[in-house]
């Protein structure tokens, strides 16, 4: 039995002894399974450090960001020297049936795919590693389906503010009138703001700026929509949720789900968040994995534990993004160990 796994069974057999029916969230079941080896790349390639994924609109496909080369020579910028499609979409079998996006990011990151399977990625290379004078970074760019470009947001190669800039943009999320939300960005000392713009690309408004209240961020890094249409942001190094209409007033913060690093809902009003980072220090008193809840409670029912992570370990950190079909099954991006890890349901 591993260190975290121990660690959850001594608290749940304190708190069955003191007698009380407040549990933490990491003492809840898991009624899954994981499936290895679920996401299989052509000719021989080396899975590369996962970032977003995302279900397409027929519910039969699933979409990841995966950073071109394995190990990858740095982290932080693997698709600055390669020529590997870093957008990948796979069948339910895991079989790769479409990739594109080769040599337009640096370090690709957050994926949201529109009702008509147009798909939007996000770059979030850091300010100190974009090349000078390049033309890839800070954007996020629409394509069809197929991968032709569509449009582009942001200016290439440089970090920065206002209407025309992003810095570090970490995540997007497509509402279905097709105005586009933009987390950004990936880092406590970046624009941390929401960016809203028209279906063609035209700024609307923007909120949020760095700091600990509510409506402030520090590292947005991932935002997500429910069926109300509000705004979920993945506020990760406050340890919150924050929750907004799509005009940016402040409706709540949910910090029971942990430290949240990737966020998505079911059709069935469940909302799923996983949680890639706490630790001791991080997060005191929280465990690494995938919290389950409602969405109209934010009540947290089942989670999935990651027992062998460590964010201070480079052998894995577990799924900092998620992804559920319409079968229930999981889907967690993990830049580290560099997979799509699959989990099934095996218990109602």
């Amino acid at each position: 039995m591993s260190r975290r796994s121990l660690h959850v069974v001594v608290v749940a057999l304190a708190l069955a002894v003191a007698g009380t029916s407040l549990a933490p969230a990491q003492v809840l079941p898991n009624p899954y399974r994981q499936v290895e080896g679920w996401a299989k790349l052509p000719d021989g390639r080396e899975m590369g450090a996962v970032g977003k994924v995302t279900m397409d609109p027929d519910g039969e496909h699933l979409w990841a960001v995966i950073r071109c080369d394995a190990p990858g020579e740095f982290f932080g910028w693997e698709c600055l020297d390669s020529d590997l499609d870093p957008v990948v979409k796979f069948d339910m079998d895991g079989n790769a049936v479409e990739s594109f996006g080769s040599g337009m990011f640096i370090w690709p990151h957050g994926i949201d795919v529109d009702d008509d399977g147009n798909v939007y990625v996000t770059d979030a290379v850091s300010e100190a590693r974009t090349p000078e004078g390049g033309t890839r970074g800070h954007q996020v760019v629409k394509f069809s389906p197929t991968g032709e470009v569509l449009m582009t947001l942001g200016t290439p190669g440089q970090a920065g503010g206002g209407r025309d800039h992003f810095n570090a943009p970490a995540d997007v999320v497509v509402a279905d009138n097709g105005d586009i939300f933009i987390a950004d960005g990936h880092a406590d000392n970046t624009n941390n703001r929401v960016v809203k713009f028209d279906k063609d690309g035209n700024y609307l408004m923007e909120w949020g700026q760095t700091g600990y209240a509510p409506g402030e961020f520090r590292t947005l890094h991932a935002i997500a929509m429910d069926a109300d249409g509000r705004i979920f942001v993945g506020d990760r190094s406050n340890n919150r949720l924050q929750i907004f209409d799509q005009e940016g007033n402040f409706i709540a913060q949910w910090t029971q789900f942990g430290r949240p690093s990737g966020i998505f809902f079911d059709d069935h009003g469940r909302i799923f968040v996983a949680d890639s980072e706490s630790d001791d220090l991080q997060n005191p008193g929280w465990e690494m994995g995938i919290r389950i809840g409602e969405v109209a409670t934010g009540w947290v029912t089942e989670f999935i534990l990651y027992p062998w992570g460590d964010p201070r370990d480079p052998a894995g950190n577990g799924a900092e993004f998620v992804a559920v079909d319409g079968e229930g099954n999981i889907y967690g991006g993990e830049p580290r160990p560099r997979k799509i890890q699959k989990y099934v349901r095996v218990r109602p």
